[in-house]
């Protein structure tokens, strides 16, 4: 008996700990916060729109005259899978339009058709309000702080993978260099000009005959 209450106990502080670690995890915190703002974007457009993802595909595709899959990866922050489903989905409706790069013969991209483009335009309404209810949890000063920490992180998303480890490795290092303690020469150099001070007060100089 004593046993299992220790037991239950034990499992009652993990989940505890597991729970604390959960609320202060920067990863798991951004994922609540999308998830909310998905749902912001569902209620605003209704069922039969495009997904905020939709959206964002065919926003990035209406950037350009004719977008590679890699164009969209690095314009969306996507997964290369999840995009190829949502570009499959989006030319089943009609939205996309595939044709041949001009510039690369083996590759192919796509482009907005007419329909895309006036969904694009009709499902815009609802991104804006879905982002203006998300912010309007904040306030207007928390707003411009929120949105220039997620645009900092967008930035850093934009990196290639190798090129950011590399300067993480870099800033580590200079943060070494500037922690270094003081040279021992200037902490000598102190100490003797302390010491001196000491000797002058204990012992002040004796005016001389002739100023007597």
């Amino acid at each position: 008996m004593t046993k299992a209450k220790s037991k239950s106990g034990a499992d009652k502080a993990a989940l505890k700990l597991s729970r604390e670690a959960l609320h202060a995890s920067p990863t798991h915190l951004l994922h609540r916060a999308l998830q909310l703002a998905l749902d912001f974007h569902a209620e605003a457009a209704g069922d039969s729109a495009v997904t905020q993802r939709q959206f964002t595909v065919l926003a990035a595709a209406a950037g350009s005259d004719g977008s590679t899959q890699n164009d969209l990866v690095r314009a969306t922050g996507i997964d290369r899978s999840t995009l190829a489903d949502l570009v499959a989905r989006l030319l089943a409706k009609g939205l996309l339009q595939r044709e041949k790069s001009a510039t690369d013969g083996r590759a192919n991209t796509v482009r907005l058709s007419p329909a895309g483009r006036a969904a694009l335009d009709g499902a815009a309404d609802a991104a804006a309000a879905g982002d203006r209810r998300l912010l309007g949890l904040l306030s207007p000063k928390k707003r411009e702080t929120f949105l220039k920490l997620l645009s900092q992180l967008a930035l850093v998303a934009d990196v290639p993978a190798g090129a950011r480890k590399a300067k993480t490795a870099k800033t580590k290092t200079g943060k070494g260099k500037s922690a270094k303690p003081k040279p021992a020469k200037s902490e000598a150099k102190a100490a003797k000009k302390k010491t001196k001070t000491k000797a002058a007060k204990a012992h002040p100089a004796t005016p001389d005959a002739a100023s007597a």
